[in-house]
């Protein structure tokens, strides 16, 4: 039975001969392995990888590793990357993943062509195959229950045992086998197992389960099968079926290579090599969907789309961007060790990527009125506003400076210490794109003695922050103009736990004793006109406080919601490193 899906010649690819690594890629363990078989010739020189995710859960950063793995390295190499989806747990799946996998792996900037498959594709062939190795003798139906066959397995200390019905002959297991598949038993009343080693210390070789009987419908296939196929048991035919030539995964499936290679030699079919690499472990997240459920469900975050979540929809909701998770990628590398990666490298790719790439617009978080005493009554100046000073290309735009201005009250003070250089009483400085201006008193409210205005007076020959002379000041600051000003909402963001490992708690705490109290903080600022109006994922840099998204599902016009996709400078370096230094300590201790 053949996939009308799959490419022609699919169990081994076109010859890519010729090709070769684009020069400056990365190199790394796999990159070696998979250029010394083109070199040898192996797979006729041909690369071809895939990504396979379960349509069970949304991606998560860690799955953005592997995506980019799989992608880049067929890329690099002028060869084919797989979309497979395996699809074999009607009970946890759904075609909203199957949408927004892939909408999140368009969005990362991946393209797979007419290569997007489903291992439902296969079920046909995949029970084919299965008679195949019951008429080998190779797997047998067993007719314990699940308690019984957890038992009779055995654990890492304990060797497992035949059970009742492991010497079935197999004229009866493909009777059996047929009638389950013609929906004659009950969930849980036969599986069909493999027919390996009980007491190999590998425990995935102790007969695993192929097929099990679930009554349930499948979102693409319907009630057409009440069996349904393993993991472990599909996922090497799938990438058989399709002509893999290299089959990429984390490092858990490591232990599952040697059933992998089972399966396909036992079958006499194309064999993939199967190379495993470390999984993303990221400071201050969990990599885990359990984990990520976990949170969702007891509210500590407000969905999966959450902007504090490693999700790709949550990061992509707070304003990371496809090229700063894509160049993370590449900057960590590709290892065989598991270890954990500081956040503040993600931080770093996303804060280079938006300086050079985001344009700037003035906000003030904290307003305090600036009132310009001999600014010309009703007069507006249209002051040009550089976009990005990384990029001339990305040209000016017209903000509004008037009499009446809002600056940040952290901008000002009365009595300052030695090394403020910001706006005090006597003192010029100038405001960006503006014109200069010196500070000439206060006004305070009676009752507290809060300073509710500063006064000040410009200097008419200095705008654009020029002045004849040339005259030095050293600050410069924001604003925004009062009469012109819009209302907006500003989501803070922070680290959802206060800890570099949440996972480690006390005795008696769980993961959720871990979580930041403090990791959203929303308040509302006064931003310059165009951000009125501007759309739902636009992101730009609010100067000198940092770089800020529109809110997907909260914004509408008139009434933006800005996330804080991430701040200039990294709060969280010297405790990332605190907490190393403290680690270390403990180790020489030990």
């Amino acid at each position: 039975m053949s996939n009308p899906n799959a490419p022609e010649n699919a169990s081994m690819p076109a010859s890519n001969s010729g090709s070769k690594a684009q020069s400056g890629a990365p190199r790394d363990f796999i990159r070696t392995i998979v250029d010394a078989d083109m070199k040898a010739g192996k797979n006729n020189g041909a690369v071809h990888t895939r990504f396979p995710p379960e349509p069970n859960g949304y991606l998560h950063i860690g799955h953005a590793k592997a995506i980019c793995i799989n992608f880049e390295i067929a890329a690099e190499r002028s060869g084919l990357c797989n979309l497979r989806f395996d699809d074999t747990n009607p009970v946890k799946e759904d075609v909203e993943y199957v949408d927004a996998i892939k909408d999140d792996i368009a969005w990362l900037g991946f393209d797979w062509g007419d290569r997007l498959y489903f291992a439902s594709d296969y079920f046909g062939r995949l029970y084919e195959l299965s008679e195949q190795l019951v008429e080998q003798g190779d797997a047998y139906v067993d007719s314990c229950n699940s308690d019984e066959i957890r038992e009779l397995r055995g654990d890492t200390t304990v060797e497992g045992k035949a059970g009742p019905y492991r010497d079935r002959a197999p004229a009866e297991s493909l009777d059996l086998l047929r009638r389950m598949r013609a929906g004659e038993f009950e969930d849980g009343a036969h599986v069909l197992r493999a027919k390996i080693d009980l007491t190999s210390p590998n425990i995935n070789l102790r007969d695993p389960i192929i097929y099990r009987i679930r009554h349930v419908e499948h979102h693409r296939t319907g009630n057409d099968w009440c069996i349904y196929p393993m993991y472990d048991w599909a996922h090497g035919l799938e990438d058989s079926f399709e002509g893999i030539t290299h089959s990429l995964c984390s490092l858990e499936f490591e232990n599952h290579r040697p059933l992998y290679d089972w399966f396909l030699s036992k079958l006499g079919v194309h064999h993939p090599q199967q190379i495993e690499f470390a999984r993303l472990n990221l400071s201050f997240f969990v990599m885990s969907k359990r984990h990520i459920t976990t949170l969702v469900e007891k509210g500590a975050v407000s969905g999966w789309d959450d902007p504090r979540l490693p999700t790709l929809r949550g990061l992509r909701r707070r304003g990371y961007t496809p090229g700063s998770i894509r160049s993370f990628c590449r900057e960590i590398g590709v290892a065989k060790f598991n270890s954990t990666v500081e956040l503040v490298k993600l931080e770093n790719e996303l804060r280079s990527d938006l300086n050079a790439n985001a344009q700037r617009r003035l906000a003030v978080l904290d307003p305090l009125e600036l009132v310009v005493t001999n600014w010309p009554e009703g007069k507006v100046d249209m002051v040009p506003a550089i976009n990005n000073h990384e990029d001339e290309s990305a040209g000016t735009r017209d903000v509004p400076f008037s009499g009446r201005l809002y600056i940040e009250r952290a901008d000002f003070m009365e009595e300052p210490p030695k090394k403020f250089f910001r706006m005090a009483p006597g003192r010029e400085v100038r405001l960006r794109y503006g014109y200069y201006v010196t500070c000439t008193g206060v006004e305070k409210d009676e009752a507290t003695g809060e300073v509710t205005r500063v006064l000040c007076e410009y200097d008419p020959e200095s705008r654009g922050g020029n002045t004849a002379d040339e005259r030095k000041v050293k600050a410069t600051m924001h604003w925004v103009s009062v009469d012109h000003a819009g209302d907006a909402e500003l989501r803070l963001y922070d680290n959802l736990f206060q800890v570099p490992n949440p996972m480690k708690f006390k005795k008696g705490k769980t993961l959720l004793d871990n979580l930041n109290p403090n990791s959203l903080t929303v308040q509302h600022a006064k931003v310059e006109p165009s951000l009125m109006d501007a759309q739902p994922g636009f992101t730009c840099q609010f100067e000198r406080t940092g770089y800020f998204t529109v809110d997907t599902v909260d914004s509408k016009s008139g009434a933006p919601v800005f996330n804080r996709a991430v701040s200039l400078r990294d709060s969280w370096a010297k405790v990332e490193k605190q907490a190393a230094n403290q680690a270390a300590q403990r180790a020489k201790k030990k």
